[in-house]
C-alpha cells in the first residue's frame, strides 16, 4: 500500500503535424503509507482524470515515476498488480453479464462472500437484492436499465471486491445522493482501518471528508 510519485510527467496526446506536445501533469510528486487517503483537488481540467490513470497504469507516464510498494507499475506488470489495485473511473461502464460478474472482475474463482462483502462495503447490497435476479440481474448489453447513481455504487463495489491495497476513485460521488454520500465516506474509514490506501480526485467536498491528506492540482502541477 505504500504509493510514490516522483517528478511524473505526462503530455497530451499527439497533436497536428507541427505542434509540440503540452504538459498535462507537470513534475507531480508525493508519497502514501497504507492507511493514507489523499483527496486531489482542483478546478476542471487540472489533471485530476490524467493523475488517476497514470496511477493505476492505465496510461504510461511521460517522465518521472510511480512505484507501489518499491517496485514500478512495469515492474510490477498490468496482470500481477490487478489484483491489488482498485479503480473506480470518471465515465463507469458495467460489462455485458451479470452483477456479481461485474463486482467480482468476471474472476471464475469469486467467492460469493467475498462479492456480497464489496457490495455491503459499496453500500448497494441491499438494492441489489431488491431487483428481481438479485446478484444473477444482467446488466450491459441486453440486460436491465440502472440509473447513473446505481452503476456508480456497482462500479465502487467492483473497485473494492477483495480489498486492494490501492484503491483510486475518481469523482466517485458525481451521481450519488445523499445516502450514496454517507456510504462512501464510511467505505473510505473501514479501508483505512484495513490498510488500504485510497486516492480520491474531487470536486464535491463530501467526497474527501475521510482522508487525511489534501494536494492540489492547477494546471498540472501540484499547487503550493
Amino acid at each position: 500500500g505504500r504509493v510514490e510519485f516522483a517528478g511524473l510527467v505526462k503530455l497530451s496526446p499527439a497533436p497536428l503535424p507541427g505542434q509540440r506536445r503540452l504538459p498535462v501533469l507537470s513534475q507531480v510528486g508525493f508519497q502514501l503509507e497504507p492507511g493514507d487517503a489523499l483527496g486531489v483537488i482542483g478546478p476542471s481540467a487540472s489533471g485530476k482524470s490524467t493523475l488517476a490513470k497514470c496511477l493505476v497504469g492505465a496510461w504510461p507516464a511521460d517522465g518521472g515515476e510511480v512505484r507501489l510498494d518499491g517496485a514500478t507499475l512495469a515492474q510490477w506488470g498490468a496482470e500481477a498488480s490487478g489484483k491489488f489495485v482498485g479503480y473506480l473511473p470518471q465515465a463507469v461502464e458495467l460489462m455485458t453479464g451479470t452483477i456479481r460478474d461485474n463486482i467480482s472482475r468476471f474472476d471464475p474463482q469469486a467467492e460469493d462472500a467475498d462479492i456480497v462483502a464489496a457490495a455491503q462495503l459499496a453500500g448497494v447490497h441491499d438494492m441489489i437484492l431488491h431487483l428481481a435476479d438479485g446478484y444473477g440481474t444482467r446488466v450491459g448489453h441486453g440486460g436491465i436499465l440502472l440509473s447513473g447513481g446505481q452503476t456508480q455504487r456497482i462500479g465502487l463495489a467492483r473497485a473494492l471486491f477483495g480489498l486492494p491495497k490501492l484503491v483510486v476513485l475518481d469523482e466517485p460521488n458525481s451521481n450519488l445522493d445523499a445516502a450514496g454520500d454517507e456510504a462512501l465516506a464510511m467505505a473510505i474509514e473501514k479501508l483505512r482501518a484495513a490498510g488500504t490506501t485510497l486516492v480520491i480526485m474531487a470536486h464535491r467536498p463530501s467526497a474527501i471528508a475521510a482522508v487525511n491528506k489534501l494536494l492540489v492540482l492547477q494546471n498540472g502541477s501540484v499547487a503550493h
